[in-house]
């Protein structure tokens, strides 16, 4: 049961008498526990609601559309609390985070409902065999898995949760029940790569076709791991290593099934310097959230950002605040910037993650205090341009707290932050793409 916060005006439940603080019981008898539940037995021509009202209980008959809403708003999104992770995992980044941060940040999420609703990935440890009976039932696929590893006793030892070997048998179960899979593997030096790493890739590889995609990242290790399991830095030559043996796996995926399937982050491809793969590489990109060809797409629609703008340019001077992962792709895009158009001057600066270390060299990771350490001193023109995604979604604060504007004020500058590189082109060159 939940309560109902919000109903909409001129809805159909407003029109059927239902209010602000009823509770919802049941939707065709069929218990409500959270927005699963209610999406998808709403789904029906006919739909009754089992209301209650000041401790009285009433139905609600509401005719619709199959696939119409009924007006209906919630506590939350899910209708009840998240489910916080039980696992200890040995390269959680939760557990290497500094003080200071806003308080969201230590919160461990492993929700399987935010795995269908916003694509996050889960464990499997939180769910029970009801759990898997409701994800068939209602046939929600994807389901994206952090995997890690196939080795039941390997699993439970860098999971540090006895659940997470046996629930490795709950893929088999929805991929035959044609459930599809999204999976992630994060790597870590001297436990799941090498031949644990193959080994797991092979195990996935079986269930084909039900294998969308996999992703393989490495573990990200900050400078506060105080009392945390010892874990080490990838060497070039792993990450070497590392991209050989996942490209071997995606070479034969493609000859046997005819996608690549398999796909190393482009962090691996950084460390070592080894040259990126070329769009066509990536089809379609089903791992961009996990780093996977990040960086290729941004030199493809920088690219087509440069040549789809007309028209002469106003001369100035501008900088770009980045981390030291896309610094050398957003210092070739200022070249050719300065190349194309005569007078303009675009700095690229490789900003130092002091608040996590500096071997977080992603720019999602940079923190207010971080930039203004790197560039009070800086020549940075008439406008500093800063990625997005270092940004809290629906806020605009960093990580830190500190909010652009505050930062605008201690470096003397205005400061935009662009989504992708289309929006940095256009920003940059004051023009809108034709």
């Amino acid at each position: 049961m939940v309560r109902i916060t919000e109903v909409e005006k001129n809805s159909l439940a407003a029109k059927n008498g239902i209010c602000v603080d009823d509770t919802l019981i049941s939707v065709n008898g069929h218990e409500i526990r959270d927005v699963l539940d209610y999406r998808f037995y709403l789904t029906e021509a006919r739909v009754a609601l089992e209301i209650e009202r000041e401790g009285i209980r009433f139905e609600v008959v509401i005719k619709k559309d199959e696939y119409d809403d009924i007006g209906l708003d919630f506590e939350t999104p899910l209708m009840d609390k998240k489910k916080t992770c039980k696992n200890k995992c040995i390269f959680c980044f939760i557990d290497q985070m500094p003080k200071g941060m806003r308080d969201t940040l230590y919160f461990k999420d492993d929700d399987e409902r935010l795995s269908f609703l916003h694509g996050n990935y889960v464990t499997l440890t939180n769910l029970q065999d009801r759990d898997i009976d409701r994800i068939v039932e209602m046939h929600l696929s994807p389901v994206n898995i952090s995997v890690h590893t196939t080795d039941p006793d390997l699993r439970v030892k860098m999971m540090k949760n006895k659940r997470a070997g046996e629930v490795l048998s709950y893929i088999p179960r929805l991929t035959a029940a044609n459930i599809e899979v999204n999976a992630q593997i994060v790597l870590c030096k001297g436990y799941n790569d090498g031949e644990a790493l193959k080994r797991t890739l092979s195990d996935l590889a079986a269930i084909t076709p039900k294998l969308n995609s996999v992703s393989v990242v490495p573990a990200g290790l900050t400078d506060h791991r105080e009392g945390l399991c010892p874990l080490t830095h990838f060497s070039d030559d792993d990450c070497a290593e590392c991209i050989d043996i996942i490209n071997s796996f995606g070479d034969k995926m493609r000859e046997e099934h005819g996608e690549r399937t398999f796909f190393a982050s482009d962090e691996f491809y950084l460390r070592c310097g080894r040259e990126l793969p070329e769009e066509a590489f990536y089809e379609g990109y089903p791992q961009l959230e996990n780093g996977v060809g990040m960086c290729t797409l941004f030199v493809e629609d920088s690219l087509y950002a440069l040549d789809s703008i007309d028209g002469d340019v106003t001369s100035r001077t501008v900088s770009i605040a980045t981390g030291h992962a896309a610094y050398p792709i957003l210092s070739q895009l200022a070249k050719r910037i300065e190349k194309k158009y005569d007078g303009m001057r675009c700095n690229v600066y490789a900003v130092d993650n002091l608040t996590f270390g500096k071997s977080i060299t992603v720019s999602g990771l940079l923190t207010g205090k971080d930039i203004l350490a790197a560039l009070k001193d800086k020549e940075l023109g008439e406008e500093l341009f800063i990625p997005i995604n270092c940004l809290r979604t629906g806020v605009g604060d960093f990580l830190d707290g500190m909010y652009p504007s505050e930062l605008s004020e201690a470096l003397g500058v205005k400061i935009t932050a662009c989504d992708g590189a289309e929006e940095l082109v256009s920003h940059i060159l004051g023009k809108d793409m034709r």
